[in-house]
């Protein structure tokens, strides 16, 4: 990933400081989605847990989906004008988007039905703790590579643009 060279830290404008704020309540969703993930795998009531899993995986889709709209529809093409979207960082974060909710897809498209062994149960909830390590690692690019890099390349009024555009998405 040499596309992620180090950034040294930045200020924040207000648009990228909410995003960045975003990911704390997103993290504390995969936290429990993952601990839950975990009862599972290790034969806690699985019924009750896998339940309660697909409960929550669907709360936090419904969480993930506007924070993914602003970067992929808002952010993420305001930076390619200067970086390129084709690779580097901008594909590599889409890349990471697409993967993580391929996996929550799949998963909430093979749980509509309740008739699940718990091995069936243990392997569709394999795609939550993959999509839980795709989402905490990329969390993790953004904070620290991505958003300060938006915050060297883009203007003053790109900025605030991207503030003012982030917030008409629900």
């Amino acid at each position: 990933m040499s596309a992620f060279g180090g950034m040294p830290p930045a200020e924040l404008s207000k648009g990228l400081k909410q995003l960045k704020e975003e990911h704390l309540p997103l993290l504390e969703q995969l936290d429990g989605l993952f601990r839950l993930t975990k009862k599972i795998d290790q034969d806690e009531s699985i019924l009750t847990n896998f339940t309660n899993l697909s409960k929550k995986v669907k709360e936090f889709q419904k969480a993930l989906d506007p924070h993914s709209e602003k970067e992929e529809g808002i952010l993420f093409p305001m930076m390619g004008t200067y970086i390129g979207t084709t690779s580097g960082p901008i594909a590599v974060m889409e890349f990471e988007h697409d993967q993580a909710k391929l996996k929550i897809k799949t998963f909430l498209e093979k749980t509509n039905n309740n008739n699940h062994s718990p091995e069936e149960m243990k392997n569709l909830s394999a795609l939550i703790q993959e999509a839980y390590f795709i989402l905490t690692e990329h969390f993790a690019k953004e904070e620290n590579v991505l958003f300060p890099m938006a915050e060297r390349i883009l203007s003053d009024e790109e900025k605030e643009k991207l503030y003012q555009r982030i917030q008409e998405v629900k």
